[in-house]
This record gives C-alpha cells, sequence and structure tokens, in this order.
C-alpha cells in the first residue's frame, strides 16, 4: 500500500523556530546522518520517472512543542511561527522551483502536547492538503458508531483531492475519534472536484465492507467477520457538503397552537373507596365464580394482547409548575425500556423547552424529529412527528425496536391508568426517569398527562370497546401505521371501538390491541 502521509520527527533542535537549521544542515550533507526537512523531501518526491524526480510536495505540516507555541503567542502574539512559516516557504521555493509546476507553497505551524522540548514533527504527502486563505470548505465529514451521536472529523476544500482517515495521524491526514478497526486500516475519501461525487474507499480492502444508505445518507464500514471476534465492529460515516444551506423553515402542520396554561398536579386524599375502585372497579366486579361440579364442562378462555409499540415524549413546557425539567428513558443491550444506564445501548432526553436529544455512551447530542438511529446492526429505532392534532401535548413519539406485551382476558371489561393494576407492566417510565432542574428525581413519570384511571377496555373478537374513565384524559385513536384517526371521546351510547392492529395514545404510552 502506498504512503499516503510522510511522517518524520526531528530531534535535538535547538531552536525550533530557527528555519535554516529545519531545512538544512550547514556544510556537507553526505556527513550530516540526521536527515533535516529538504533531505526527507528529497528522498519522498511526489512523482518521479526511473531514480529522477520530477514532481516534489509543496504542502508542509510542522507540528512544534505547545509551550513553545504558547509562549511565542505570549511574548511576540504568534511573530517567530509567522516569520518560520514564511522562510521555510521561500528555501522551499528557491531549493525545489523547478519541480514545484504550478503548486504554491504552503506551510502551517501547530502545536502539540505530545511533544518533548527540542522536537519537531514534519507531515507531508499525497494525503496532506493545506487550503488557501479564502477557500471555503466543500464537504465536511463526521462519524458515528451508533447513528445518534456525530462527531466531526474533519473538513474537505475543494482542491484538496486525498483525505485519509485513521486511528491516528501518523498514517492518516486526521484521525477518527474512537476508531474501532485495526491501526492499519484507513478509509480514503476522493474529491475529484466541485462537479464530481465523493469517493470513498477502504484500505485494506479486503478487511471491510462498505455499503450506502441513501435513505440514512451516511456510508457504513464493517470489519469482515474473520477479522474479529464477536460482533464486527463498524463505522458510520456521514459526508455534509458544506454549501448546501437551509431552507426557511415553514411552520410545520404539526406545530403546536398557542400554549395553554401549564398542567398542575394535584394532591388527591386516597380513600378506601378509591382504592377499590383502581383495583377492581365496584360497577363492574365480577360476580363469585360457581364451585365446579365433578362433571362440568371446561370451555377455553379467550386471550388477547397489548403491546407497547412506542412512547410519546410530552411536551414538558405544559408542565413547568410542576418542577419537571428534563425527562429521560433508554434502550438498554436486550432492547429493554427504562431509566437511563450506563452501558445502556440508546437512549432519549427532553429537556424543558421541548428539545429533544439522543443519548449514549459517546455523550447526547440535540436531534431533529423526524429521524432514525441504527445504534447496532438489527435495530432500528424511529423517531416520528405527532400529527397536527396531537402537537398540543407531544413533542416527538419513539417507536420502539421491540414491543414488550402482555395478556388480557377477552370479554371482561379492563381499566388502564396509573393507578390500575392492569398492563401496570407496560407503564415503563413510571419511576426513575423524571427530574427537576437540581437533577432530583421526582418520581413517577406517569404524573405528566396520565389519569390515575385513564380508560376502561373490553378486548372482544373485532377490535377493543374502550371507554374513557377520566374527562380530564386525552386519548387518541391511530391506525396500524400509527397515523392518527381520531381523539377518543366520551360516547354516552355506546364505547369507542378500536379495531385490532390499531393503537390507543394515553400519556406516553402507545398501546397496540391485538388479537
Amino acid at each position: 500500500m502506498p504512503v499516503y502521509v510522510q511522517h518524520e520527527t526531528l530531534n535535538r533542535v535547538s531552536d525550533v523556530f530557527n528555519a535554516e537549521a529545519l531545512w538544512q544542515a550547514p556544510g556537507l550533507a553526505l556527513l550530516n546522518r540526521r536527515p533535516l526537512l529538504r533531505d526527507l523531501l528529497e528522498r519522498a518526491p511526489r512523482e518521479q520517472r526511473g531514480r529522477a524526480a520530477t514532481r516534489c510536495f509543496s504542502h508542509v505540516t510542522l507540528v512544534l512543542p505547545q509551550d513553545e507555541v504558547d509562549d511565542d503567542r505570549h511574548l511576540t502574539r504568534g511573530a517567530r511561527v509567522r516569520d518560520l512559516a514564511q522562510t521555510l516557504q521561500a528555501l522551499h521555493q528557491k531549493d525545489f522551483g523547478d519541480l514545484l509546476g504550478p503548486d504554491e507553497v504552503r506551510y502551517h505551524v501547530l502545536g502539540s502536547e505530545a511533544l518533548q522540548p527540542g522536537q519537531v514533527e514534519v507531515k507531508f504527502g499525497h494525503a496532506v492538503y493545506l487550503p488557501a486563505p479564502n477557500e471555503e470548505v466543500q464537504y465536511t465529514v463526521s462519524v458515528s458508531r451508533d447513528s445518534a451521536i456525530w462527531q466531526p472529523v474533519c473538513p474537505i476544500y475543494p482542491n484538496g483531492r486525498l483525505t485519509v482517515l485513521g486511528a491516528d495521524t501518523a498514517s492518516a491526514t486526521h484521525a477518527v475519534p474512537g476508531w474501532p478497526f485495526a491501526v492499519d486500516g484507513s478509509i480514503l475519501l476522493i474529491n475529484d472536484g466541485p462537479d464530481a461525487p465523493l469517493e470513498l474507499q477502504v484500505r485494506p480492502k479486503e478487511a471491510f465492507e462498505c455499503s450506502f444508505d441513501p435513505a440514512a445518507g451516511y456510508y457504513t464500514i464493517r470489519a469482515r467477520a474473520a477479522e474479529t471476534a464477536g460482533t464486527p465492529a463498524r463505522l458510520l460515516l456521514k459526508v455534509t457538503p458544506a454549501q448546501a444551506k437551509a431552507a426557511p423553515a415553514a411552520r410545520p402542520a404539526s406545530a403546536p397552537p398557542a400554549p395553554r396554561p401549564p398542567a398542575v398536579w394535584k394532591t388527591r386524599a386516597r380513600s378506601l373507596d378509591d382504592a377499590e375502585l383502581t383495583a377492581v372497579p365496584v360497577l363492574h366486579r365480577a360476580a363469585p365464580a360457581p364451585v365446579p361440579s365433578q362433571d362440568a364442562t371446561y370451555a377455553p378462555v379467550l386471550r388477547q394482547r397489548v403491546s407497547l409499540v412506542a412512547l410519546a415524549l410530552p411536551r414538558l413546557s405544559r408542565y413547568r409548575d410542576t418542577g419537571a425539567a428534563l425527562l429521560e428513558f433508554g434502550l438498554a443491550p436486550d432492547l429493554a425500556v427504562g431509566p437511563l444506564q450506563p452501558g445502556g445501548l440508546l437512549g432519549f432526553a427532553l429537556d424543558a423547552s421541548d428539545a429533544v436529544y439522543a443519548v449514549t455512551a459517546d455523550g447526547r447530542q440535540r436531534i431533529t424529529v423526524p429521524n432514525r438511529f441504527v445504534p447496532r446492526d438489527g435495530v432500528d429505532v424511529r423517531v416520528l412527528a405527532p400529527s397536527a392534532q396531537m402537537a398540543e401535548r407531544y413533542s416527538a413519539i419513539v417507536c420502539l425496536p421491540q414491543a414488550p406485551g402482555l395478556p388480557v382476558t377477552g370479554g371482561a371489561r379492563h381499566v388502564f391508568g396509573r393507578a390500575a393494576p392492569m398492563l401496570a407492566g407496560l407503564r415503563v417510565l413510571d419511576a426513575g426517569c423524571l427530574r427537576g432542574a437540581d437533577g432530583v428525581d421526582l418520581g413517577g413519570a406517569d404524573r405528566l398527562g396520565l389519569s390515575r384511571l385513564a380508560f376502561g377496555f373490553e378486548a372482544g373478537a373485532d377490535g377493543y370497546r374502550v371507554t374513557p374513565e377520566s374527562t380530564t384524559q386525552a386519548l387518541y385513536h391511530l391506525d396500524d401505521k400509527l397515523g392518527f384517526v381520531a381523539a377518543i371521546a366520551v360516547q354516552e351510547d355506546q364505547p369507542y371501538l378500536v379495531p385490532l392492529g390499531h393503537h390507543i395514545v394515553a400519556g406516553h404510552y402507545v398501546l397496540r390491541v391485538e388479537a
């Protein structure tokens, strides 16, 4: 594989700002055992015919000890750094002018904490490009390991043809944060100008699989299974055109209407009658089962199922008077939903201004809605925008990659709510997910938008018959694709029928009714 970046370290340099001492040793070069900058450029030409060099590299990066650069900035406002770059540029032009052609000589000097006093790093090569003073960025490159948190890597300029990404800057143009592959692996970005698409290649080719997802807009690079034990490492890479400017945002149909007065928690005295109504509604208490006789006939009990398919994130700005400032939850590696935990696969957070964030081990980052995440292969998490009819109450709907479910007995009436035991296992935000501005746990997040007794339901062969149990509880009917159908209101004559496969939204929970 060719050397894309020439990287050398000059040691025992008495004055790192002495351009002549860095460029060439005094006297005969044959007697100098320590190669300096001019020798390095001669030994690694850009192009050659036979043994004769026909072109040399013209862009060079020098890295000095950080203390030297800081002292120069404090004492001379960077004058010695500028003089060093200008003098080396003149020496380069003087000694290699016949090998430069139309190329312009450019030097860039920066500092590094990793260097010891008297050390100077030199970088040049096919993948080292220094932009002109007024050259604008053409692309920006960012990477992610989970599709949620994206970290910037580097810009790409119109005249920068080759960029190499890798584990460190010793053999690459830029180091990738959290590089998951072997040290000898690299990603090549070839830019043939503004009229040609950016090309991505991997090296060595046999060690990686690379694919592009047009819908998501990023590349997925995986180590081949034969190269790794267990789950193959992967890296997501996104190339964003810098010239693309977002159009003025029109008011979306799902934008919330004028804010209403925020809801306030009310303390309710828990009486014995209330407790009985929560556990078993008095008006629908089943009669005692008769004692079966010896020759009784047993009929199968119709059992159906309710699954939690998504979580509807409320607008915390509606509950400002409650002190709620942060709602957080996460997906564990086994895809179980609950409070954020270290080592979780993917999490989400909602702040008091209704901004939605993705949370992973790499940090947290604000996201747009709608969105889509693939925290690992085979796990797809969609974030949907609520419909216009629900946007007043909700900021986003997070679809769960694995829908937990519980059985329900058909033909019997049940109640779902904050104080009802039925389907309590699906209320995954009931504890440890809501915090105040000071970080104090405020208890169950279900108190935001879910009544103690939200709705009653009865499973049947044609669907679920739903009856609101609270006049303040907002209930919504969504179809099988989570599209809005109607708001479920109290009906005096008959319950509201939700067909099988459709969804009920109550509080944070999007429940699918199943046969």
